[in-house]
């Protein structure tokens, strides 16, 4: 379950830090965020496909976790 949770905190917090980034203008930052959502994204697809439903939550947990620290994270960068 901490795999699960970790791989959906990580695919948000990316989207959270490419937001900001994108707000900004900031060109090289959106590059790197956009390519780690989308190759994250495709490790994700077979994990949640056949997930139970606690499963999900957990993974839904990670992500918004994920969104939260992502956002922090590129305000503190930038």
């Amino acid at each position: 379950m901490k795999h699960l949770f970790f791989t959906g905190f990580l695919q948000v917090f990316f989207v959270a830090i490419n937001t900001v980034f994108l707000a900004r203008g900031i060109a090289p930052g959106i590059f790197v965020a956009a390519f780690l959502i989308s190759f994250i994204w495709t490790l994700n697809v077979r994990k949640t496909v056949a997930a139970t439903l606690s499963e999900r939550v957990i993974y839904s947990l990670g992500a918004a976790t994920g969104s939260i620290s992502g956002y922090y994270l590129a305000e503190f960068l930038i």
